[in-house]
């Protein structure tokens, strides 16, 4: 029953330490993933997995609690702190029912959700028809101006008009430009709407002072804890006073059971790391490092999305460089190269979803790695000799040599503490 699990599962094992090589000798651009710290996974597999906990601190449906409510309620605490929210609920397994949860709590049936389209940058659950909140929901959807590929507030605002959604939903996944909350508030007030801000991507950078801040702005805002916050996988749920008992209900008993004390044990460990000096810092250099790869990427001849990014992330549009190359084909080509990024939509895309004529990439993983501007330089040109290079296998095989031997300057777990 004791046993170590090389010895249980050397299966398991075997797996784990391939993967354990594929991220250290690769590169590892797509914006939604991160490496977490050593003390965020030690606690993660820890006892605390071995518990029931149905319900929230001080109001539990199993005995033998009390330090799940102490740890819980830490978790509270801290992200309260670190986003200045009245009420936090840290139970959301992950980010897409975090905002089922919101809509659970706010909604009808029927009721009608103005949100990002996700051809043009937002979420499944932003009202994607292949999503629950496509189903549920009548669905108004906003996207980007043609020429400047970026949100027109104007347009937004005759959309609310038009369409007089209870919820607005500001926020995406595959958008490398800053939200202006503030004006985002004035469209809700203008309707009677109200607001929901889901920065599963950008919470890292908001707690850091790096990206403006919807906490102030919105009725509600949606996370998850993983992405640039570098915490666990998971999400929580941040919320004025007044809407705190309904959104609690939603997540349990409404949509939820027990729940992850290990992993909500986790995420105190990452708003804890977050309230520190040196992740402002490094928030700043995941900005820095995306603006000076974005940079290369142009100089090099790529065209992206807006012309930039103010953020973590960036898309380029493969038709202005590689017309018959589609995303998914680019994104094959540089994992053969030892770079792992992930196809996506362009706005206005003329190709399916599966294939796309787009890529996203994202510095938070090679930040945490401890890369600078001068590695994003370097990455840039590595992207872009293996995409010129596409058609001889012996070319990839060498920039994957390359890539191995500049992986082995920034050793993951030396940055993981």
């Amino acid at each position: 029953m004791n046993k170590l699990l090389s010895e249980v599962d050397p299966q398991v094992v075997e797996i784990t330490t391939k993967d354990l090589a594929r991220q250290q000798n690769t590169l590892m651009l797509i914006p939604s993933e991160n490496y977490a710290s050593r003390a965020v996974m030690e606690i993660q597999g820890s006892i605390l997995a071995n518990k029931y906990a149905e319900g929230y601190p001080g109001e539990r449906y199993y005995n033998g609690c009390e330090f799940m409510d102490e740890v819980e309620s830490l978790a509270i605490d801290r992200a309260k702190a670190l986003f200045g929210a009245e009420h936090v609920n840290v139970q959301p397994h992950a980010g897409s029912q975090a905002n089922m949860a919101v809509y659970h709590a706010l909604l009808q049936p029927g009721d009608t959700i103005l949100g990002m389209s996700l051809s043009q940058g937002g979420h499944l659950t932003h009202g994607a028809h292949v999503n629950f909140s496509g189903n549920l929901y009548n669905i108004a959807a906003y996207g980007v101006d043609a020429d400047t590929e970026q949100i027109d507030m104007d347009d937004v605002g005759r959309l609310a008009e038009e369409h007089r959604p209870k919820l607005i939903v500001v926020g995406a996944t595959a958008y490398p430009r800053h939200f202006d909350f503030a004006s985002w508030r004035q469209v809700a007030d203008s309707v009677g709407a109200y607001l929901l801000a889901d920065i599963a991507h950008i919470a890292g950078l908001i707690a850091g002072g790096a990206h403006p801040d919807p906490v102030p702005y919105s009725d509600v805002v949606t996370t998850t804890t993983h992405k640039t916050l570098r915490g666990p996988r998971g999400a929580m749920i941040m919320c004025r006073s007044e809407y705190a008992d309904k959104i609690d209900r939603a997540v349990f008993p409404g949509l939820q059971g027990g729940p992850f004390l290990h992993t909500i044990a986790a995420r105190a460990v990452a708003f804890k790391e977050a309230s520190e000096p040196e992740f402002k810092k490094y928030q700043g250099q995941i900005v820095k490092n995306a603006k000076a790869l974005a940079a290369r990427l142009i100089e090099n001849g790529f065209r992206l999305v807006s012309g930039g990014t103010d953020n973590h992330l960036m898309l380029i549009d493969l038709t202005s460089k590689y017309e018959k190359m589609s995303g998914r084909q680019a994104a094959d080509h540089l994992e053969d190269a030892g770079i792992i990024v992930n196809k996506n939509t362009i706005p206005f895309d003329k190709r399916k979803p599966r294939t796309t004529s787009g890529l996203r990439l994202g510095t938070p993983m090679v930040t945490t790695r401890g890369m600078e501007e001068d590695a994003m330089v370097q990455i840039a040109d590595f992207i872009t000799e293996a995409l010129e290079g596409r058609q001889k296998n012996s070319i990839k095989q060498r920039i994957q040599e390359k890539v191995k031997e500049f992986c082995t300057q920034f050793p993951i777990y030396e940055y993981l503490n």
